[in-house]
């Protein structure tokens, strides 16, 4: 049976794949990124297959994998492709399933499917990550409300980058949910280093709790 534990961001390009793949490597899961838009520079399934250390056929194919680098509703218009929400069910895995959102909550899929409400219907725990650094606590917040109006249940945040006591307090406390800790930027990334910063300042029991 499938237990599924969606990533989501705050932002676009805070470090939430390479979050997702230490995740994934760390419960020994399956990794699934329903939409991929842009693959010049490789994809977020091949990133996480290099950094995860896990298996090549846990690393589930994407749903839809779409070149243009944009929202994934209009990557898709100008791909000529047309999303199916009802190609974007929950993966049936052995184990946990780490899936990965595309940027933040409201990313369109289309013309009338925001991630989150599609995130809505899976109804599987969120964990948000954040950025340290300015702007957080405001993008932080307005991903919280908008989980929350959605009846979806936050598993914690998890701050990405170097530390700022106070955002990693404040945040937290106002948001009345869990912080999971800071995930630091690594001088050297690949997945021993990933897999020991995960172990060493991410609380993952309480992740597992929340499966």
């Amino acid at each position: 049976m499938t237990r599924a534990i969606i990533i989501t961001g705050t932002d676009t390009g805070i470090g939430k794949t390479v979050f997702a793949a230490g995740l994934a490597g760390a419960l020994g899961g399956h990794y699934w990124k329903p939409v991929q838009a842009g693959v010049e520079e490789g994809t977020d399934s091949e990133i996480v297959a290099r950094l995860s250390g896990l298996p090549r056929e846990r690393i589930l194919t994407e749903a839809y994998r779409l070149a243009t680098p944009a929202s994934p509703h209009l990557a898709a218009r100008l791909d000529g492709v047309e999303i199916d929400a009802a190609r974007l069910a929950l993966p049936q895995v052995d184990g946990p399933l780490i899936v990965e959102g595309a940027g933040g909550m409201l990313v369109p899929l289309t013309e009338s499917l925001l991630y989150a409400d599609l995130m809505a219907r899976w109804q599987a725990p969120v964990i948000i990550c954040a950025r340290t650094s300015l702007g957080t606590i405001n993008h932080s917040l307005l991903t919280v409300e908008a989980l929350r109006s959605r009846g979806l249940t936050i598993a914690g945040i998890a701050f990405i980058g170097d530390k700022h006591e106070e955002n990693e307090r404040i945040i937290p406390k106002l948001a009345n949910i869990p912080s999971l800790g800071r995930l630091p930027l690594l001088a050297r990334l690949d997945a021993k280093t990933l897999s020991t910063a995960m172990r060493q300042n991410i609380d993952l029991a309480a992740v597992r709790a929340a499966l």
